[in-house]
Formats: structure tokens, sequence, C-alpha cells
């Protein structure tokens, strides 16, 4: 055997090893799946109601209802101003971009009548609890994921209890505060 043909055979090793680390390195790569941000199951006792309470809040976010009890409803008109250009509060108010969210407050997700909503909503189902506000309010796209809403949410959590405040004074019969 010649050096000319060792070479070829060293480099045709070489190359077939290149093509296997490469194929290796495409098929991890498209068969890579991210963590799961939460628990996908939460197992709930069922002589426990406030570990169902507890379990609807999302992780890592403290629930709103201390703050509703002291919450001011004219600043959390004011803070959500920055909601009108999408959604209106009024009663028998148009749809926009968002839906309009008169008596949002504990009224069926995905059910205001004429609006085109996500099948992420639509999917997700229940009614829109003061957590569940809480939560879509603090990171719409974290709590709803393929939501159609374009905002990054609102981090002071004294502001989106003002503004779950006012909305919950929008509607003929306010929900009762929980106790």
């Amino acid at each position: 055997m010649s050096g000319a043909e060792i070479n070829k055979l060293i480099l045709a090793c070489l190359t077939v090893l290149l093509v296997m680390l490469l194929i290796g390195n495409v098929v991890n790569e498209l068969s890579h799946s991210e963590p799961l941000e939460r628990n996908a199951y939460v197992v709930i006792p069922s002589d426990e109601p406030a570990a169902a309470a507890a379990a609807e809040a999302e992780p890592g976010l403290e629930s709103i209802l201390p703050l509703l009890a002291s919450a001011d409803p004219d600043a959390g008109q004011k803070a959500a101003k920055r909601c009108a250009a999408c959604h209106t509060f009024n009663d028998g108010g148009a749809n926009k971009l968002g839906p309009n969210l008169w008596a949002i407050v504990g009224k069926e997700k995905g059910t205001v009548d004429g609006f085109s909503y996500s099948d992420a909503i639509e999917d997700k189902g229940g009614v829109w609890s003061y957590d569940d506000l809480n939560a879509f309010l603090a990171d719409p796209k974290g709590f709803l994921k393929g939501t159609k809403m374009n905002f990054s949410g609102i981090s002071d959590a004294e502001d989106r209890a003002a503004v779950i405040a006012y909305m919950r004074q929008q509607a003929d019969s306010p929900q009762p505060l929980p106790e």
C-alpha cells in the first residue's frame, strides 16, 4: 500500500467521522425539547379548598387578593389608559384590537360577542378570576401561550391590583371581593 492510498484511507475515515458528528448535532438540535416552566400536573387535596385557590395562581406570582382590598380604582383607571389603545371598558363598548372589557371579572374566558379570540384563550376555559387576571396582566404571553395580545405586562403588583379594582367596578354588578 502506497503513501497516497494510506492518506486517502485516513481522509475517508476522517470524512465519515465528520459527517457523523454533523448529523448527530443536527438531529440533537431538531429533537431538543425545552424544559417545562412549571409542573404539568398539580395534585390538589380535595379537602383543602385553599390549596385549590393557590394552585390557580401562577408559580412565583403572589396572589393579588390581599392588595385588592386597599387598591384604588381611580389609580387603576389612570393606569388602564395604556390599555385603551386596544380595549374599551364601557357597557356596550366596541371591540378594538382587543375585546371590550365591561364586566370581565368573573366572565367566562373568550366569550365577548363579536371578538375573534386566539385558540389559546378559547382552549384555556374557565372564568376570569382575580388571580387569573393578575397572572395575565403580569405576563400575558407567560400566562397564556399563543395569545394575540402584544403587551409585555404590568410588573408592579400594586398597579395590577389597581387596574383589576378598576375593571371590577366596570360592571352592573361588580364581583364580590374574596374574603
